[in-house]
């Protein structure tokens, strides 16, 4: 037999997603772990694909994208956030979200490079920063309110740091940043050559009137920013999986030269069906609004069960704290859940490097009515 090297990233298994789909698979549970919806998109976005399928438009895309599609993108960023980027140089349309962040990382971080993430984390982040030799600086936000202190921060940041990657709002959390945390990020990078990727994939679900604070709004984050967004979030697709990376040209003149060797270009068809449906605001303007019906209905359900709702600013997750009802590990009572209750969770320990177990566990509220309602059923028999 032959003696393989170590992998890369031998420390590295099956994601916590795919453990709880395959043990909901198993046991005939309502699936609110991986964060997919399953319900259809807009019958108007599925003829567009066909229209263009049927058109031939069915060969490689341009390496950046189409043009049609980055202009509906740019005139998006400029009408939420009063950003301005020009859609041919500095925008890039991606095999979604997490393929922008792969690339974004694989650009500009090296080896002895430090990476400040902040916990509960989406798990591609510290892989991805240590496959390229980079050291990743952890902040543990922690329940109930997920709150960043900025002073802890400081004291992370070295001439070492290359990069600080931001999730607004955040997954798992439901934690959207405000305008004192977005000032005292300027106070830190100011004077630096510190580079920010800010994956904003949820930025279009954000509940209570509440706005969504993108990088791109100021300019002195703007210029050393990578912001990432997702199609598969916005309009219920992620099987799709297509996003984009905006940035300045002199960042995204850097980040096509990794793209262009990974995915190259992305699915044509679906580029051109984007991009006509996009010409109406409204697909995507009243988002938050549908979110929260869905969020709101699965509050009320749970409020008069012994979890604990923690605050949901954004996203499509629920955070829930279970202490009142087992002291089991945040892993075994997901689980459980799973196999006992029919109903499968993700544990919020999965989110940290040091497992840590404050008894949260995450639901995904992305669900028809009659899935949400059957997930109560059983959730309120605890």
């Amino acid at each position: 037999m032959i003696q393989l090297p170590l992998s890369k990233l031998s420390n590295v298994g099956t994601t916590i997603f795919s453990q709880m789909t395959q043990l909901a698979n198993e046991n005939e549970a309502i699936n609110l772990s991986q964060g997919f919806p399953d319900f259809m998109p807009d019958s108007e976005l599925l003829d567009h694909v066909d229209h263009f399928i049927k058109k031939g438009f069915n060969q490689y895309a341009p390496m950046g994208g189409m043009i049609g599609l980055k202009e509906e993108i740019a005139k998006k960023i400029e009408n939420s956030h009063q950003a301005i980027y020009h859609p041919d140089s500095e925008i890039t349309v991606t095999a979604g979200g997490t393929q922008a962040i792969f690339t974004a990382i694989a650009t500009f971080v090296k080896k002895d490079d430090e990476v400040i993430i902040f916990e509960p984390a989406y798990d591609c982040y510290e892989p991805t920063v240590e496959l390229f030799g980079g050291i990743v600086k952890r902040f543990e936000m922690k329940a109930p309110d997920y709150e960043i202190d900025w002073n802890v921060i400081k004291t992370l940041v070295s001439d070492k740091t290359k990069m600080i990657i931001l999730n607004n709002p955040n997954n798992p959390s439901g934690k959207i940043l405000k305008e004192n945390d977005i000032q005292e990020l300027i106070k830190i990078v100011e004077g630096t050559s510190i580079l920010i990727l800010s994956d904003e994939v949820y930025e279009n679900i954000v509940f209570d009137g509440n706005q969504h604070l993108s990088i791109s709004k100021y300019p002195e984050l703007k210029n050393r920013s990578l912001l990432v967004a997702s199609f598969g979030k916005l309009f219920h697709v992620t099987g799709w999986k297509i996003g984009y990376c905006a940035a300045p040209k002199y960042l995204t003149d850097e980040f096509r030269k990794i793209h262009q060797f990974n995915v190259f270009s992305v699915n044509t068809p679906i580029q051109l069906a984007l991009a006509e449906y996009m010409k109406n605001p409204n697909h995507y303007n009243h988002l938050n609004q549908f979110f929260q019906e869905k969020r709101d209905f699965l509050r009320q359900g749970l409020a008069n069960t012994s979890f604990e709702l923690l605050d949901c600013e954004g996203t499509y997750f629920q955070a829930l704290k279970y202490d009142k009802i087992s002291d089991k590990s945040d892993f075994d009572f997901a689980s459980e859940l799973t196999i006992k209750h029919k109903v499968a969770s993700v544990p919020f320990s999965s989110f940290y490097k040091n497992k840590l177990n404050e008894n949260v566990i995450r639901l995904c509220f992305a669900k028809k009515q009659e899935t949400l309602e059957r997930a109560l059923e059983n959730l309120s028999k605890l």
